[in-house]
């Protein structure tokens, strides 16, 4: 586009002809090569509950919220990364509310602006909660996230969105994401609309890895899949959780799996030479009754790198555990404490990651 402008804006009729140049010598190419490496960070599961410290003290004087404040800790994390991706798990109501929450959500539209400005780029929203506000909240939130100029994945307003491979050019580098949900509570696909949410019956991941080669064949070159399941509250991954991750990884079009739902963190681990993020806790919620753990959180921070063969893969996968801080009148992502570090160190490396490569560091 600039070269194009700046070609549209060359002299007019009355300029006089430059001076004809010497044709310059046959030699390589100056364009820039594509990068070797991009970063990825990647954290848990946005939930903004209703009538706690957390809306309460993002709550403004005169009227609206404003949640920047909650991700300002981490956000020097999250904008170094070239490309940062978050899981929406609710609808947003209309600006003004009514807002609602567990068990059937419709929260403040002002965390999706928290999240782009927190340098959030790219988001899942297949959950579990994806249709509480029905097809109007679906829809409204999508419009939000494009809004924000946050890219999405994982229900749609149209068959031909639900179809279109979700792709975002970080420097050059071709990102896919593909996104599934296990369950939406006991509410049924709306008729028509079969296709609003990615739902898979898992471990069967036949429509995501489709979804993948979708984004492979359109020029991904690097594709994420997120997987929303399977059990809340449990540090281990379930049978069939484990069964879903590895066919994802067996594909050659999935480079990474990240999860969501558990709202605890779960391990990391190195599958067949690729890695997975079995849950990544909760990124923002406030529980009325605090289960163990749902406070501790993390961010998963990969490096990919283009190898001989063309292909990108992670050459340095971390974590760095940080803590859902609910002080007395405000909510603050914040950098681990000694305590919470240590905890949430030992359930990533309950798979053997850290001897698998993983780094686990501090904010």
């Amino acid at each position: 586009m600039l070269a194009g402008l700046l070609l549209a804006g060359c002299g007019g009729a009355a300029d006089p002809a430059p001076p004809a140049a010497e044709e310059a010598p046959a030699g390589p190419s100056s364009a820039a090569p594509p990068p070797e490496q991009i970063t990825l960070v990647a954290t848990g599961d946005v939930l903004v509950h209703q009538d706690t410290t957390l809306t309460e003290g993002a709550q403004l004087p005169g009227g609206g919220y404003d949640f920047a404040p909650v991700f300002a800790p981490i956000a020097p994390i999250v904008s170094a990364a070239d490309l940062a991706v978050c899981h929406l798990e609710t609808p947003v109501a209309p600006r003004g509310g009514p807002y609602s929450g567990y068990p059937s959500f419709a929260v403040q539209p002002e965390i999706v602006e928290a999240l782009a400005g927190a340098g959030y780029d790219l988001c899942s929203t297949a959950s579990n909660h994806s249709l509480d506000a029905g097809t109007e909240g679906l829809v409204r939130t999508l419009d939000v996230l494009d809004a924000a100029g946050i890219a999405h994945t994982g229900t749609y307003r149209s068959a031909a969105e639900s179809t279109t491979p979700t792709l975002v050019e970080v420097g050059g580098v071709t990102v896919g994401q593909v996104a599934a949900t296990f369950s939406l509570n006991g509410i049924p696909l709306p008729a028509g609309r079969e296709w609003s949410v990615d739902l898979v019956d898992v471990p069967d991941m036949t429509p995501v890895l489709e979804a993948a080669a979708r984004a492979r064949a359109a020029g991904a070159d690097i594709v994420v899949a997120s997987l929303h399941c399977c059990a809340e509250y449990d540090h281990e991954p379930t049978a069939a959780q484990e069964q879903a991750v590895a066919a994802l990884l067996a594909s050659p079009d999935v480079d990474l799996v990240l999860g969501h739902h558990a709202h605890v963190v779960q391990p990391m681990a190195r599958v067949d030479g690729e890695w997975v993020a079995y849950g990544l806790g909760n990124s923002l919620a406030e529980h009325d009754t605090p289960v163990p753990d749902t406070e501790d959180s993390m961010i998963a921070r990969f490096t990919f790198t283009r190898g001989d063969d063309g292909r990108f893969a992670v050459t340095l996968a971390e974590a760095v555990p940080v803590a859902i801080d609910i002080g007395t009148d405000a909510v603050r992502l914040a950098p681990a404490d000694p305590g919470t570090f240590a905890r949430v160190a030992t359930v990533l490396d309950a798979r053997g990651a850290v001897a698998d490569g993983l780094r686990i560091v501090p904010a």
